[in-house]
């Protein structure tokens, strides 16, 4: 099985950012998230995450009894000259665009085709190896993340359209279960929020 973790809550999420490749620090919230994560996370045996602080900040509070394999795929989409920018900066036209055209770039940065591209050829990678952690279960891998690979890895599991994504929310501090039925990808929970003490 594998466990997809949305990072804890950061700076930027707190401001209403848009926060691609910008590399901001969790929040005491978003600690309190990637901790409150842990209870969860008791048989997961590998952990992945992004390269961005905020998703190795997450890993090592949430299972801090393994380190973390940074891969690169999982990164953010890269939103360009839209990074760091008010979320209100993109006009509602402008995101309708992005949610008819997945081919269309962020800000000269990355496209959500792009997104796609990389994590699913990771998963698939994955489903194609009868050995590995997505089949198992007892022992599961984790993968700390952002919202566009975790909701392109949700796409790859239920086998619909990319404009999916803009139909689903995915909190800071969430858990996504994907796993397996009959060598098929399956999707077993998404956005589950665990509660704060």
């Amino acid at each position: 099985m594998i466990i997809l973790i949305r990072h804890g809550q950061t700076t930027s999420n707190a401001s209403n950012l848009l926060v691609g490749r910008g590399d901001p620090a969790l929040t005491e919230l978003g600690e309190r998230q990637a901790r409150a994560l842990a209870p969860f996370l008791t048989n997961v045996t590998e952990v992945w995450c992004s390269p961005l602080r905020r998703a190795r900040e997450t890993a090592r509070l949430a299972v801090p009894h393994l380190a973390a394999i940074v891969r690169e795929p999982f990164i953010e989409v890269d939103y360009g000259s839209l990074d760091g920018q008010p979320l209100d900066t993109v006009s509602a036209e402008q995101w309708r665009s992005f949610e008819r055209d997945h081919e269309l770039v962020f800000g000269g940065g990355e496209s959500l085709a792009d997104v796609d591209a990389r994590v699913h050829a990771e998963l698939d990678r994955l489903l194609a190896d009868e050995g590995s952690l997505l089949h198992t279960r007892d022992r599961h891998l984790a993968i700390v993340s952002h919202v566009s690979p975790i909701k392109s890895a949700m796409v790859w599991a239920l086998g619909v359209t990319t404009s999916t994504v803009w139909r689903m929310q995915l909190s800071n501090g969430s858990l996504t279960t994907i796993t397996t039925r009959m060598a098929t990808p399956a999707l077993l929970h998404y956005n589950v929020v665990p509660r704060l003490d």
